[in-house]
């Protein structure tokens, strides 16, 4: 391809709010843009490199005998109150009516559709087991769509759904993803972690992410440096780095502690840790109240109090805790208190000596005992993982680093075949409902992974497997080279390499800045040494350049093209 004949608009300065540098360089290298928040055009070179992952994945979806079909985005709410979700995604799905006022939704997933469609055809256990898979754009409406790719409103995803007819079959469904998985990350050249994740709203008995470690990445993960445990924040499980200390208080009172509210308040005007600290904090779950007690230096982890408690607990406000119990949000404790249930993390089992708020503005109680001084309904992990707290296998010190999620698989079980009646007749002829799985890949989040991972100062630095071309030749002086750039370029098409051929008729400078940002892996330079019957191969991601002579020049580009394919096949 000829770049005086594609279109590639670079920029050449960064654009204005930008939030990560894959929004900033696919915007600036003309791959990608914007046509509202979260929802962008993928420009030629931009697709290019989605079409390249979109055939890895198809190559491991059939390898693992998946069949590909194609679902619709418009869909019928009939299918999405029999799960219940037409309720529990709320405002993340796009609604709308047809002219004859039927509800309607752009999908945002399609575990429904799959279920429907397996309701009818998936009658027997002859027709099990099933893998069904397809790569279709979904829609969320997002409320802070952020990060060009990563967080859209609009997006491009591949998602594959296993029906069998026993549990250890959803198990080999289960693991045959999770190989593919890796096998197409690897393939994409990424380096990347297989997690514990929590399964949210999906529903199920477990499931796993893919996770890129990235400053930029909208979730969180803790990793043992030691033994490898990894898991999303939502369910990680850890050993408090510091076991509550021992108390100066060593009997009950009521402390007067004026405009005292927070932890860090608290603990410096009593002069501890807060460690020592019970923090208080009432809860809504329907029409039920509930205190939730973690110890003072750790914060309530919203998706295990939700496992707990239900998806539709919540925070009470402010305004609610004073009209219902007539005390600040600062000064509320478990002593005295009227609720429903009084639920505590783990850690705060037999903890003495402890300081909580009293239920009177500008008081706390010290030298509290937990299961003494006031009752506690049950125990439960309840609290955020933190960095430096030991690893549950081995007890060396996590970190927590932020990370892109590309790719999330889960055993969904009976959860959609229930709701949806996917039922099939076993060997016995009895009817059960099939066992599903539900596995899905962010096209778009693997090209950005991508361009986070490996990009620098001058632009992007694509793994060879995904690359929108192979090799980039950077025609120097097209008066004096372009008959020798012309041979190179049919021979290089010749030869299967995919070639882009810069012959504008702009600076050398331009060239070689727009080379660097669009960031093909091998650039063949054509100048001044073509007199001398020499090019030069210039490699992307390390900088080095090699003077080859023309008649070669072909053939050692495409062993080197091929030598970075096979880095990451």
């Amino acid at each position: 391809m000829r770049w005086s004949q594609h279109l590639i608009p670079t920029l050449k300065e960064d654009p204005r709010e930008t939030q990560s540098p894959s929004h900033r360089l696919l915007l600036r290298a003309g791959y990608i843009r914007q046509h509202q928040a979260g929802v962008y055009i993928f420009l030629p070179l931009g697709w290019r490199v989605m079409q390249r992952v979109m055939t890895i994945v198809r190559e491991e979806m059939d390898r693992i005998g998946a069949q590909e079909l194609f679902m619709p985005s418009l869909t019928a709410r009939e299918f999405w109150e029999e799960s219940g979700r037409w309720q529990d995604f709320g405002d993340d799905m796009f609604r709308l009516r047809d002219r004859k006022g039927r509800d309607l939704a752009l999908a945002p997933t399609h575990e429904e559709l799959f279920a429907e469609l397996a309701r009818h055809f998936l009658r027997s256990y002859r027709d099990l087991p099933q893998i069904w898979y397809q790569i279709q754009t979904k829609f969320r409406d997002e409320p802070r769509p952020r990060s060009g790719l990563l967080r859209c409103r609009e997006f491009l995803m591949k998602d594959s759904y296993s029906f069998d007819a026993t549990w250890e079959g959803l198990d080999q469904s289960y693991d045959l993803h999770r190989e593919a998985y890796t096998r197409i990350f690897q393939r994409s050249g990424l380096k990347f972690l297989v997690i514990e994740a929590s399964s949210g709203l999906m529903g199920g008995s477990q499931s796993e992410e893919f996770m890129v470690i990235s400053p930029t990445g909208e979730d969180t993960l803790v990793h043992c440096p030691q033994c490898g445990y990894a898991a999303n924040t939502e369910v990680a499980t850890a050993k408090p780095a510091l076991p509550t200390p021992q108390s100066p208080f060593q009997k009950r009172e009521k402390v007067h502690t004026p405009n005292v509210r927070t932890v860090e308040e608290v603990t410096a005007f009593l002069g501890v840790g807060p460690e020592l600290l019970i923090k208080s904090l009432v809860y809504k779950v329907g029409g039920r109240t509930v205190l939730v007690l973690v110890r003072g230096d750790y914060d309530v982890n919203e998706a295990k109090l939700q496992r707990v408690l239900g998806p539709e607990a919540r925070i009470a406000t402010p305004e609610e805790v004073w009209n219902q119990f007539g005390v600040e949000v600062g000064f509320v404790g478990p002593i005295g208190l009227e609720v429903d249930e009084v639920i505590a993390d783990e850690l705060l089992e037999g903890a003495e000596g402890m300081v909580c708020g009293a239920n009177e503005s500008d008081y706390h109680i010290v030298g509290v005992a937990v299961n003494q001084d006031f009752q506690v309904s049950r125990f439960a992990d309840l609290r955020t993982v933190r960095a430096g707290d030991q690893c549950p296998h081995c007890g060396t010190p996590l970190t927590v680093e932020n990370a892109i999620e590309i790719g999330h698989i889960f055993k969904l079980g009976t959860k959609y075949s229930e709701a949806m009646h996917a039922y099939f007749t076993d060997r016995d002829g009895k009817e059960k409902p099939i066992i599903m799985g539900s596995y899905g890949i962010g096209i778009g989040r693997i090209m950005a992974a991508a361009v986070e991972l490996y990009h620098d100062e001058h632009g992007i630095r694509w793994p060879a497997s995904i690359a929108p071309f192979d090799v980039e030749i950077v025609e120097v002086d097209p008066g004096k080279v372009r008959p020798q750039a012309e041979s190179v370029y049919q021979a290089l098409q010749e030869k299967q390499v995919e070639v882009l051929w810069d012959d504008r008729a702009v600076s050398p400078g331009i060239k070689f800045k727009d080379a660097d940002l669009v960031g093909v892996p091998v650039h063949v330079v054509l100048g001044r040494k073509v007199a001398q019957g020499l090019g030069e191969i210039k490699i992307r991601w390390t900088g080095e350049k090699i003077d080859v002579p023309l008649a070669d020049l072909p053939d050692r580009v495409q062993t080197i093209v091929q030598d970075l394919k096979a880095d990451v096949s």
